[in-house]
């Protein structure tokens, strides 16, 4: 292997070094714990505040309506299962989609065992919800619409002010799993109608096991760890000062550069689409093709196995994943791949390669060279292959 090329930055991404240097001296030298009252702690509990402040300020918040978390997976959590607490008073059904994250739909199966009742809204080919379906979903018992920002398999971003007007239209409370799209796409809660909003540091280059939950201060969400009065007494646990430090630093990078980084990955992005769906036959990109990520191109190949795919490329040196990391262990195909209405054969030949700022056109020539010989490779070796192009000739 002559050299790395990283392309699952949906999976996580490099933290920057100006992150890691501003994060040093909350290892090093300011250690101390912020919720301390003597003049050392200070230190701590200052960084804390203005990173706070920091990433309010990047959303259109207000820095008490900003939570540290451990990451996504908790945000979406005590998004969920806090308004099904709160609100159980007025209801028991909630709306989701078939596209969500894990950490969302594994929260409402947990909801739907305690007598919540979830309705699932479908999606199109190309992963979009109707706005239609999902006003006629609404009950008058309806607490929440969680429907996330943006596919982490096959990038479609969805349409988040049209989903906050209804929510709000019908005095719903409205929470996206925004974890793939904050640092890549703007994000405003106030402009796009969101009540509650989840991110993580590590997937805008900040560093893992830290992110944030936004909740607008109209929500009376309980407390969603107990043991002490960190986070507003709603949120126990000791701060991560050295990762909430970080997470802004890569925050404020993120979006300060956003629309140059943006406007290459995706030329960089479209680059590759258009090599590999002109030269692998039978190949097919999944997601919108406008209304997508910068940094994604998911694919599916006819008659590939993406595991054998994947073990492939990364003889060649290229990191890519077949979905979500979170499922890269499971042998079935992506849920999200099925509810765009592929089918098992094909969802199971599924690619995603995602990009970062330092991906280069270089980089992408020579995935799309290994891509092409990888799956003529892998076809050769397949009789369903063999069998198929024998009728294409004789029709």
């Amino acid at each position: 292997m002559e050299k790395l090329i990283y392309l699952d930055n949906a999976a996580t991404t490099a933290l920057k070094p100006e992150v890691f240097e501003a994060m040093k001296p909350f290892f090093l030298e300011n250690y101390s714990n912020p919720n301390s009252i003597y003049t050392f702690a200070q230190q701590s509990k200052k960084a804390v505040d203005e990173a706070r402040e920091t990433i309010a300020a990047l959303i259109g918040a207000k820095p008490n309506e900003i939570y540290f978390t451990a990451g996504g997976s908790e945000s979406d959590n005590w998004a969920i299962k806090g308004c099904a607490e709160a609100f159980a008073s007025k209801g028991k059904h909630m709306i989701t989609t078939k596209i969500e994250h894990h950490a969302v739909l594994h929260t409402c199966e947990y909801l739907e065992k305690k007598g919540v009742e979830v309705t699932y809204l479908d999606v199109d080919a190309d992963g979009m919800i109707s706005l239609e379906q999902l006003e006629q979903a609404i009950r008058p018992d309806t607490f929440l619409i969680s429907i996330m920002f943006a596919n982490n398999e096959i990038g479609t971003i969805e349409p988040v002010r049209e989903i906050g007007a209804i929510a709000k239209k019908h005095g719903v409370l409205f929470h996206t799993d925004a974890v793939q799209a904050f640092g890549h796409v703007p994000v405003q809660v106030d402009e796009l109608n969101i009540d509650m909003l989840s991110a993580s540091a590590h997937k805008f280059h900040g560093p893992k096991g830290v992110g944030f939950f936004y909740m607008r201060n109209s929500v009376k969400l309980g407390a969603y760890l107990h043991g002490g009065a960190q986070e507003r007494s709603r949120r126990a646990g000791t701060s991560n000062v050295p990762g909430i430090v970080g997470m802004a630093k890569a925050a404020q990078l993120a979006v300060d550069g956003m629309e140059e980084h943006s406007k290459k990955i995706a030329a960089v992005r479209d680059h590759l689409i258009e090599r590999v769906l002109a030269e692998v036959p039978f190949s097919k990109l999944n997601g919108h093709r406008e209304q997508r990520l910068p940094n994604n191109a998911n694919f599916c190949f006819r008659f590939i196995e993406g595991e054998s795919l994947l073990i492939m490329l990364d003889q060649k040196g290229i990191c890519a994943s077949s979905g979500s990391a979170c499922t890269s262990g499971s042998l079935d195909p992506s849920h999200v791949l099925l509810a765009i209405g592929l089918p098992h054969e094909i969802a199971h030949g599924s690619l995603r390669l995602t990009l970062s700022e330092e991906t280069t056109m270089e980089d992408v020539d020579f995935a799309a060279d290994s891509l092409k010989a990888i799956v003529e490779r892998l076809r050769s070796m397949s009789p369903l292959y063999e069998d198929f192009v024998k009728n294409q000739q004789h029709v």
